[in-house]
Parts: C-alpha cells; structure tokens; sequence
C-alpha cells in the first residue's frame, strides 16, 4: 500500500469525522435522544482515532502492510458508520436491525489492525 493511498484515506476519514460531528452538534442535536447522540459521537470519536492512525502510518517511515490498511479502513467503514446507520435510522423510527451484527465486526477489524501494527513493530 502506498503512503499517498494511506494519507489520502486517512486525510478524508479525518475529514468526514469533523464533518459529521458538526452535523450532530448542530442539526442532529435536537432530533436525537441523549442516548442516540452519545453512540452518534461514539462512532466519530472511533472514526477520528483511527484517521489519525492511518496518517500517522502513513507518515511514518515504517512498512504498513496491506492487511493493515484494510483492517483500518474496512474496520472504520463497518464500526463507525454502522453506529452512523443503527442511529439516524432509529431517530427516524426505521431502526436498521441488520446493522446490529456490522458493528462489533468493524470493531473486530480495528482491534486486528492494532494488532498488526504490533507484529509489524516487531
């Protein structure tokens, strides 16, 4: 994986997290409960975390594998936007039940990519 595809991925998952926190502060705080808003931030702060990781990687002069990568971004993908979804959809009186499962297999893949990044630095 190249370090621009690292940045880049990083650098917009940064970006969408100040982007949706924004949204929630402001447009969602009053259709939300208190309980929706705090899992709402859950997945922002969990977003953000690991968009400063994958900059970091990506910075640094450190090999960053592929599953490494994939692990981040596919695990951000699944946790943080499956909060995003289970969320909205249940202001909304919709709750998007198959999204229940996504969220600790995206948790999953964030806890592998830790453990990459482990194995890596040894």
């Amino acid at each position: 994986m190249t370090q621009h595809i690292i940045i880049a991925t990083g650098a917009l998952f940064g970006m969408l997290a100040v982007i949706f926190g924004a949204f929630g502060a402001h447009a969602l705080k009053k259709v939300l409960s208190t309980d929706q808003l705090h899992s709402f931030e859950v997945g922002i702060r969990y977003q953000m975390y690991h968009a400063i990781v994958l900059l970091a990687l990506g910075l640094s002069a450190t090999n960053v594998t592929t599953a490494t990568y994939w692990c981040f971004t596919i695990g951000i993908i699944l946790f943080s936007f499956s909060i995003y979804g289970l969320v909205l959809s249940d202001a909304k009186g919709k709750k998007l039940r198959f999204l229940g499962p996504v969220t600790p297999l995206g948790g999953l893949l964030l806890v592998i990519g830790w453990l990459l990044v482990l194995i890596n630095a040894f």
